[in-house]
């Protein structure tokens, strides 16, 4: 009995898991402006709708502001969960490359970060072997879907799995 992991798309996959992370840096690095209801009356047209819909604006906007830094702090906790799972070298390159300051670049990381420095072959296998495993950490945590980087067999190709 043999189990293989599924292959998959390299350009999909980085894309995805960079835009996670993307993501998770904007959450921890872009305070959260909390909105306020209007109270002036608004001079746009209004037209007839549903009769059993009521608008509360002001109910709107505080669930809004209770819900959403509680949803980004979950998110941001989730992300982290998922990269504390990888090998410490793998961990070591997305943290300091993908969830610190923007201005980190691969070539510093591979040559100023890992200690002792590491090849750019070395650290293009170590980054990809990282998005692999994040690929399926974060899929665990219904960030990503799996489903949609995983590489059609030859001559084949997937429509919509859901």
């Amino acid at each position: 009995m043999s189990f293989e992991l599924p292959e998959l798309d390299r350009k999909k996959t980085q894309a995805a898991v960079e835009s996670a992370l993307e993501k998770y840096r904007i959450f921890k690095t872009i305070t959260f402006e909390e909105r306020e209801a209007s109270i002036t009356a608004s001079s746009t047209e209004r037209f007839h709708g549903p009769t059993n819909v009521t608008s509360d604006q002001t109910a709107d906007v505080a669930i809004y502001n209770v819900y959403e830094p509680q949803a980004r702090q979950q998110y941001c906790e989730k992300v982290e969960r998922a990269v504390n799972k990888l090998y410490p070298r793998e961990r070591l390159l997305i943290q300091e490359r993908y969830m610190k300051d923007e201005t980190v670049t691969d070539l510093k990381v591979y040559n100023f970060i890992f200690n002792p420095p590491i090849s750019k072959d070395l650290y293009a296998k170590i980054r990809w072997t990282a998005f692999y495993r994040l690929a399926f950490n974060l899929d665990y945590f219904k960030i990503i879907d799996i489903k949609k980087l995983l590489t059609p067999p030859k001559g084949e190709h997937y429509e919509d799995l859901s």
